[in-house]
């Protein structure tokens, strides 16, 4: 059964960042591309939560949601790709949160949390052109969001 998977709180507001790439595959794979995407991480330079001006190196680890009733969220991820992707249209529009989890090694060597961004992406696709629309939904704007896009059009060049 094809259910849309269309987030209905998707902002109708001025999109923050959007992209257009030629694309010649389909949504169910670019669903196993975000999946495999979820709980990666890396490391990114920002500001330090404490010390004015200062830099710290900070983790950066993704989170992947995808839309499931129009307006819930479920985890995406290798366990249950499989089951969703089965359920995705070649075609059309798919809404997921991105959710970045941020966190710092202090003086100590303790991994410290601080709080993260939040994302909502629509990737839509027809004839061969995928259109990433990204808005930053929550969070002190640490990541930008074409940074977000670059991120997955690198795993989709990578074919994880």
């Amino acid at each position: 059964m094809m259910r849309k998977r269309i987030y209905r709180k998707f902002p109708h507001r001025e999109i923050e960042f959007e992209q257009k790439y030629r694309y010649h595959s389909d949504l169910p794979f670019f669903t196993k591309v975000m999946a495999n995407m979820n709980g990666k991480f890396g490391m990114f330079v920002t500001e330090s939560l404490t010390q004015r001006g200062h830099r710290i190196q900070a983790k950066r680890e993704i989170h992947i949601e995808i839309v499931t009733n129009g307006i819930d969220f479920t985890p995406l991820n290798y366990e249950n790709v499989d089951d969703v992707a089965q359920s995705i249209e070649k075609e059309g529009i798919i809404d997921f949160r991105l959710r970045l989890e941020y966190s710092y090694l202090d003086g100590k060597y303790n991994r410290v949390a601080f709080k993260g961004d939040v994302y909502l992406l629509r990737a839509s696709l027809e004839n061969e052109l995928l259109v990433l629309q990204i808005n930053h939904i929550d969070g002190p704007k640490r990541t930008e969001c074409g940074r977000v896009a670059d991120t997955i059009i690198d795993e989709l060049r990578r074919g994880s």
